[in-house]
C-alpha cells in the first residue's frame, strides 16, 4: 500500500470479495435415490463456498480479487487454503485459527446433477468474520471498484461491509446465497447496487422487503420465460424500488433477465473505477472491438431509457457434469467483467459464457477459461439478448 496525503494508506484499487470459503462434499447418485437407505454412486471433494468460487472464477478471468474470509487449521482447512494458494491468490483477508472449524457443506446430487438434498455446517463465517476482521482492510474496501458480499454473514457483518463500502461510494453487490438468509438483504437494501437472485429468492427477498409475505410462491410448471417474468415482475419491481440499481436475476436453463429502472442507459452502466491487465485486458478489447460493438439487436431499444427495463439472455447449451458452481461462475464472469470495465449487458454475457464452462467440469470453477472460447460463447448469448419490457411505469 502506498501512503496517502492524509497519512491512511492506499489501497491498489482490486474487487473485494466477502464471504464463505467451504469444503463442498458432493455426493452424486448413479441411480433414483431411495430414502432410508444407501444408493451407488461417488463422492467428490470440492473446493467450495459462494465468495471462494466467485473470488476464483475471476481470478482465472483476469481480475485480482481481494477475498475476505475465514478458514481453520483442520483437514478442510488445509486442503482451501492450499488450493488457493495454489492459485496465486492473496491469503492476506483470510482469517485462520485454532478454534474456527473449517465451513462444510454435504451436497447429494441426483442423477441430473441437480442438488437434492443437503447439511451446511457455516457458522465459523458468522462467528468469525466479523466487523472487526475486516475493518483492518478498510483501506482495500474504500478503494475497491467493487464490493461483493454473499449472505453467509451476520447481518452486523453485511451492515459494516456496507457501510464502508458507502463512505466511498463503491458500488455493493449482493449475492443471496440461499431463500433464507436472501433475507438478510433488508437492513441493508440501501447500500445495495447490485444483486443477482433466483426466482425463489427473488420472492424471499420481496417479501422481507415488504409488509408481510404478500409475495407467493412461484409455480413455475415448465411456463414459458415470459409468463415466468409476468408472474415475478411485481417483486422485480418492489427490489428495484427500493433502491437496487442492477437485479441480475438467474432462472436456471432458461438463462438470465436483467433488469434495471429510472436511469438512462442503464443497462449500459459500467464501474467508475477499472483495472486491466493480462486475461482481463484481453477480455475488454475482445469484447469492445468494432466487430462485437452492435451484438445486442434489440440495442435501439436500450437507447431510449425507459423506466423499467428487463433483458432476457438465454443460457448456452452444455454438457453437464455438474451444476453447483454455474450460479457463482455468473456472478463471478460479471464482476471480472466490470471490474475491466465493461459494461453490464457485456458482463452478463460473460458470466453466461463462464457458467457454461463451469457445468462442463467437476470442479466449482474450472481450471482455466480460454479467451477464445468465453468471448465465442459471449457473442452468441449477447446477440440472442431480447428486451422484454420497456415501459415508463409497470
Amino acid at each position: 500500500m502506498k501512503q496517502g496525503k492524509d497519512g491512511e494508506a492506499k489501497a491498489k484499487a482490486v474487487p473485494v470479495v466477502i464471504g464463505a470459503m467451504v469444503l463442498d462434499i458432493q455426493a452424486t447418485c448413479s441411480i433414483p435415490p431411495h430414502p432410508r437407505t444407501t444408493c451407488p454412486g461417488q463422492v467428490h471433494y470440492v473446493q467450495g463456498g459462494v465468495a471462494r468460487n466467485i473470488a476464483e472464477c475471476m481470478g482465472k478471468l483476469g481480475a485480482d480479487p481481494f477475498l475476505i474470509s475465514v478458514l481453520g487449521f483442520d483437514m478442510p482447512g488445509t486442503m482451501l487454503m492450499e488450493h488457493w494458494k495454489s492459485a496465486n491468490l492473496s491469503t492476506q483477508g483470510i482469517r485462520r485459527q485454532q478454534d474456527i472449524k473449517t465451513p462444510t457443506v454435504c451436497h447429494i446430487l441426483d442423477v441430473t446433477g441437480e442438488v437434492a438434498a443437503g447439511v451446511a455446517s457455516v457458522e465459523a463465517v458468522e462467528k468469525f468474520l466479523t466487523p472487526e476482521w475486516f475493518q483492518q482492510f478498510k483501506h482495500v474496501i474504500r478503494s475497491s471498484p467493487i464490493l461483493m458480499v454473499d449472505a453467509n454473514l451476520s447481518p452486523p457483518a453485511l451492515e459494516a461491509s456496507c457501510r464502508l463500502a458507502a463512505e466511498s461510494n463503491v458500488p455493493v453487490w449482493f449475492e443471496p446465497v440461499s431463500i433464507a438468509k436472501s433475507k438478510r438483504i433488508a437492513p441493508v437494501v440501501k447500500y445495495i447496487t447490485f444483486a443477482s437472485p433466483n426466482e425463489d429468492e427473488l420472492i424471499a427477498m420481496a417479501n422481507a422487503l415488504s409488509s408481510g409475505n404478500i409475495f407467493p410462491p412461484i409455480e413455475k410448471n415448465k411456463c414459458s420465460t415470459d409468463t415466468l417474468f409476468q408472474m415475478l415482475k411485481p417483486a422485480i419491481w418492489l427490489l428495484l424500488q427500493k433502491g437496487i440499481k442492477v437485479l441480475v436475476l438467474t432462472i436456471g436453463s432458461n438463462g438470465v433477465i436483467l433488469c434495471t429502472k429510472g436511469e438512462p442507459n442503464s443497462c449500459r452502466i459500467s464501474l467508475g473505477k477499472s483495472q486491466r491487465h493480462g486475461f482481463g485486458q484481453q477480455l475488454f478489447e475482445t469484447m469492445t472491438s468494432s466487430s462485437s460493438s452492435n451484438w445486442c439487436s434489440d440495442s435501439k431499444v436500450l437507447e431510449r431509457s425507459p423506466n423499467f427495463l428487463a433483458v432476457h439472455f438465454p443460457a448456452l447449451s452444455a454438457s453437464v457434469v455438474r451444476l453447483t458452481g454455474a450460479g457463482d461462475c455468473l456472478v463471478g464472469g460479471m464482476l471480472a467483467s466490470l471490474s475491466a470495465g465493461l459494461d453490464v449487458m457485456q458482463s452478463v454475457a460473460i458470466g453466461i459464457a463462464a457458467a457454461k464452462a463451469s457445468v462442463e467440469v467437476d470442479s466449482n470453477v474450472p481450471s482455466q477459461f480460454g479467451l477464445e472460447t468465453i468471448t465465442g460463447d459471449a457473442r452468441i448469448v449477447y446477440s440472442a439478448a431480447k428486451v422484454m419490457q420497456h415501459q415508463s411505469k409497470l
